[in-house]
C-alpha cells in the first residue's frame, strides 16, 4: 500500500513538473548569416501570465519581431490550454551560436545551438536569396557638391509587401531622394533576380572624410510550397534582413581661388535664360513688360541657388514677384532651378539699357571657375500718344480800349476757370487711358495677393517660401508678427513649427496647413478691443439701485 502511494505521488509530481515546463524549439538549426530563425517558447500552464524575458538574446541576436498564440486543444485527458511565444531572431555573428535559456517566472527554457554559415556571393548559384549592394558615383567631391548614392536590392525569391528599408540619415550632410524606387529584373549567373533600385543625392556640409552608413533591408520571403498554409494565420516564410556596406567619401574644401564675395556653387552645369512677355522690341511709355529669368544648375538643389541681382535701370520701374523654386531628378542626379519674375514699366521715352546678369560657379567636371551670364539689353521706348496732353491755345478776346479797365477782372476770372476746367479734363482723360500698372501706384502687391501667396506656399509645404510670404503679409498689418503671436496661441505654435523647420534638417517634412488655419482664424484687434470693453457703449440701467 505504501509503495502504491509513493508511486502515485511521484507520478503527480512528474505531471506537475511537465505541466509547468517551458520548452524551446527552432524551425531549423542551420542557416546563412543574412537569414532569420524562429524561436518558439511553449508553456502548458494556463495560470502563467506575462511574457518571457528576452534580454539575454540581445548579445548574440537581433530580435526582429515577437507574437503570442494561445491554443486550446482537446484530447484523451480533456481540454488542454497552451501558450506559444514565437520570436524572430537574426544572428549577429557566424559560426556556432547558442540560444541562451530564457525565463518566465520560475520556469526556464532549454538552450539551443545554431550553426550560422557565412554566405558566399561568388556566382549566381551561391548568392543569397536576398542581398543588397551600394555604390557612389564618385569617391571625392567638393563640400556642398552632389554625390549620388545608389542602392540595389537583389532577390531571387518572391517577397511579401511588408518589406522595409531604414531611413538614410547623415548628420554632416543633406540627403534628397531622387524620385521613386525603380524595379526591374537582372540575370546573375543564370538565375533571374528581381532588383529594387533607390537613389539619393547627398550634399556634404563639412570637408573631410564622410562615412555613408549602411542601409538595413528586411522582408519576408514567400514559401508557397508549405503544406500547412492557413490564409487566416501568419504568412508562411522567413524574415530576411540584409545590410549594405559602409562607404567612405572624401570631401574637399572650397578652392582658395574662388571669389570670396560670390556664392559657392559647385555644379556640373549652370544655365541662365530669360523669357519676355510681350517681346520688348517695340514698347511705349507706360507699357508693362514681364521678364522671367531662370537659373538652372545640374548637381545642386534649388535651396542652394542664390537670388539673382535686381534689374536697376534709370527710367524703369520694377515690380518683383516671389521666386519659384523647383527640383527635378535626372539620370545624373538633382537639377535645381530658380525662376524670378518681375514687371518692368518705362516712365520715359528713349533707350533704356538693362545691365548684364552674371553668375559665378565652379565646374566640378573640369575643376575650374566658370561664368554664366545674360548679356546687357537695350530697350527702345517710344512715346505713348495716349498719355500726351493736347495743347490748346486760347483765342484772343477783342476788347475795346474805352472799357478795358472795367472788363479785365472778368476776363481774368474766366481765363482761370477755363484753364482749371481744361486741366481737370486733361487729368481725367489721362487717368482713363492709363494701363493697369501705373508708376504712381504703390510699388508692391495688394494685401489680397499677399494672402493668396501665403496660402499657396503653406499648402505646398514650402517652408522657405512661406517665411518670405509671411514677412511680406505681416508688413501690411497694423501689428507685428510678435504681437499677433502673443495674443493668439495657435499662431505662436504654428510659427514655432515653421522656425523649427527652417533651422533644422527636418524642414522638408514641414506641413503648412496649421499655419494657414492659424492665419485665417486670427481675430481682428478691433474685435479684441470691443470684447475687452463690453460695457463701453452700453446704456445706463433704467432703475439704478
Amino acid at each position: 500500500m505504501s509503495r502504491l502511494l509513493c508511486t502515485l505521488l511521484l507520478s503527480l509530481l512528474a505531471l506537475s513538473a511537465s505541466a509547468q515546463s517551458l520548452t524551446a524549439s527552432v524551425d531549423r538549426t542551420r542557416l546563412n548569416a543574412s537569414e532569420s530563425v524562429e524561436l518558439t517558447l511553449e508553456s502548458n500552464d494556463a495560470t502563467l501570465f506575462g511574457k518571457p524575458d528576452l534580454q539575454p538574446l540581445n548579445e548574440l541576436f537581433e530580435v526582429l519581431g515577437t507574437r503570442q498564440v494561445n491554443r486550446l486543444s482537446s484530447g484523451s485527458n480533456g481540454a488542454q490550454a497552451s501558450t506559444r511565444w514565437i520570436i524572430t531572431l537574426q544572428p549577429k555573428h557566424s559560426g556556432y551560436v547558442v540560444v541562451p535559456p530564457l525565463r518566465l517566472g520560475e520556469l526556464q527554457s532549454n538552450p539551443i545551438t545554431l550553426h550560422v554559415q557565412q554566405g558566399n556571393q561568388t556566382d549566381g548559384s551561391q548568392l543569397a536569396p536576398v542581398f543588397i549592394d551600394a555604390s557612389l558615383d564618385q569617391e571625392s567631391i567638393y563640400v556642398q557638391a552632389q554625390a549620388v548614392l545608389t542602392l540595389r536590392i537583389y532577390h531571387s525569391v518572391s517577397l511579401y509587401d511588408d518589406s522595409s528599408l531604414s531611413l538614410l540619415e547623415i548628420p554632416q550632410a543633406r540627403v534628397e531622394p531622387l524620385g521613386e524606387p525603380r524595379t526591374y529584373e537582372k540575370d546573375i549567373g543564370g538565375i533571374r533576380h528581381g532588383v529594387i533600385e533607390l537613389r539619393y543625392a547627398i550634399f556634404p556640409q563639412e570637408s573631410g572624410e564622410l562615412l555613408i552608413p549602411g542601409q538595413a533591408f528586411s522582408a519576408t520571403t514567400v514559401e508557397r510550397s508549405s503544406s500547412n498554409f492557413n490564409p487566416f494565420g501568419p504568412r508562411p516564410g522567413r524574415v530576411v534582413r540584409v545590410k549594405s556596406p559602409e562607404i567612405p567619401l572624401q570631401v574637399r574644401a572650397k578652392p582658395a581661388s574662388y571669389p570670396a564675395d560670390a556664392a559657392w556653387l559647385p555644379a556640373r552645369a549652370v544655365e541662365l535664360s530669360e523669357v519676355w512677355s510681350p517681346q520688348p522690341d517695340t514698347t511705349q511709355v507706360g507699357d508693362s513688360l514681364t521678364r522671367s529669368v531662370l537659373l538652372k544648375a545640374e548637381g545642386l538643389s534649388s535651396a542652394q541657388l542664390p537670388p539673382l541681382p535686381a534689374t536697376e535701370a534709370s527710367g524703369l520701374r520694377r515690380y518683383p514677384d516671389q521666386p519659384q523654386l523647383a527640383n527635378q531628378a535626372s539620370d545624373t542626379g538633382l537639377v535645381g532651378s530658380r525662376e524670378e519674375r518681375e514687371a518692368l514699366v518705362a516712365n520715359r521715352e528713349g533707350v533704356i539699357t538693362l545691365p548684364a546678369i552674371e553668375v559665378l560657379w565652379w565646374n566640378t567636371t573640369t575643376d575650374q571657375l566658370e561664368r554664366s551670364q545674360l548679356p546687357a539689353r537695350a530697350l527702345q521706348v517710344a512715346a505713348n500718344p495716349n498719355l500726351e496732353s493736347p495743347i490748346v491755345a486760347a483765342a484772343p478776346v477783342p476788347m475795346r480800349e474805352d472799357n478795358s479797365a472795367e472788363l479785365w477782372p472778368w476776363q481774368l476770372s474766366s481765363a482761370l476757370l477755363s484753364m482749371t476746367t481744361l486741366l481737370g479734363f486733361t487729368l481725367w482723360w489721362r487717368a482713363r487711358r492709363q494701363p493697369a500698372v501705373l508708376p504712381s501706384q504703390t510699388t508692391g502687391p495688394s494685401p489680397r495677393n499677399l494672402l493668396d501667396d501665403l496660402k499657396r506656399s503653406c499648402m505646398a509645404n514650402d517652408s522657405q517660401a512661406t517665411r518670405h510670404a509671411l514677412d511680406a503679409w505681416a508688413r501690411q498689418q497694423p501689428e507685428t508678427l510678435a504681437e499677433m503671436a502673443a495674443r493668439f496661441i495657435p499662431l505662436s505654435e504654428a510659427l514655432d513649427g515653421l522656425n523649427g523647420a527652417l533651422y533644422s534638417e527636418s524642414g522638408q517634412h514641414w506641413q503648412g496647413r496649421n499655419l494657414w488655419l492659424a492665419i485665417r482664424s486670427l481675430p481682428n484687434i478691433e474685435d479684441l478691443d470691443s470684447a475687452a470693453n463690453p460695457d463701453s457703449s452700453a446704456l445706463p440701467p433704467l432703475y439704478p439701485r
